[in-house]
């Protein structure tokens, strides 16, 4: 009345709301582990085939280099529709939490591996210099030497990704994605509830903080050491 919205009924949204948070909480921990572990590996090949580098191999490393320049300038909303067959082979739908991660976890892997890639080059060469006098295996340098030296860096790129993470699974809602980023369009966007979408907000704000802060911690801690 009087051209006054009433409050959300956060009796009936409350259940929803909270399996909106476990279902971006998935999202981003699924993509985190497997995008993680797949960009930690395509980081290491690239800096490892780099020429003159420890496997320098300027064939895979520039294929590589130019399926990473291709994927990762493209807008995730848009990458979300492009990859849509490829969501529907893999997970058999194109909607709902397990259709999100796919694309999320292509995106993720894709970004991540650059930002090992440029971390591990940042290690000073002497180091690795020193460890192929001492006749080293060039793995064991890769994995036991440059990696390590580089973890600090890593952890910081880690934290970066995972906020953009949750920002990508928040983007996944405008197809039907779940999540966070699907509450806000349905229960605040399209019912013109501004208190539904600016607690969706909040909520996304408090995860993304609670990440960076541990994320700073843990990379403090490890230099450290």
């Amino acid at each position: 009345m009087n051209g006054i919205r009433p409050l959300a009924d956060w009796s009936t949204l409350t259940p929803v709301l909270l399996e909106s948070i476990q279902e971006t909480i998935y999202m981003v921990a699924v993509t985190l582990v497997i995008g993680g572990i797949a960009g930690l590996l395509i980081g290491a090949v690239l800096y490892a085939t780099r020429p003159g580098n420890l496997f320098g191999n300027s064939v895979v490393f520039n294929v590589m280099n130019l399926v990473i320049n291709v994927i990762r300038p493209i807008p995730f909303i848009i990458f979300l529709t492009a990859v849509g067959p490829v969501t529907k082979v893999i997970a058999g739908t194109t909607l709902g939490t397990e259709a999100a991660i796919v694309p999320m976890t292509i995106m993720a892997a894709v970004v991540i591996g650059r930002v090992v890639e440029q971390n591990l080059i940042a290690v000073d060469p002497g180091i690795v210099e020193a460890a192929l006098a001492i006749g080293a295996k060039r793995l064991s340098i890769l994995f036991g030497v440059v990696i390590p030296e580089a973890l600090a860096p890593l952890i910081l790129g880690y934290t970066f990704m995972f906020i953009a993470v949750v920002d990508m699974s928040a983007m996944a809602g405008y197809i039907g994605g779940g999540g966070l980023g699907n509450f806000a369009i349905i229960y605040g966007y399209q019912q013109f509830n501004q208190e539904a979408t600016w607690v969706t907000v909040a909520i996304i704000i408090v995860i993304v903080q609670v990440g960076q802060i541990f994320g700073n911690w843990l990379a403090q801690r490890v230099l450290r050491r």
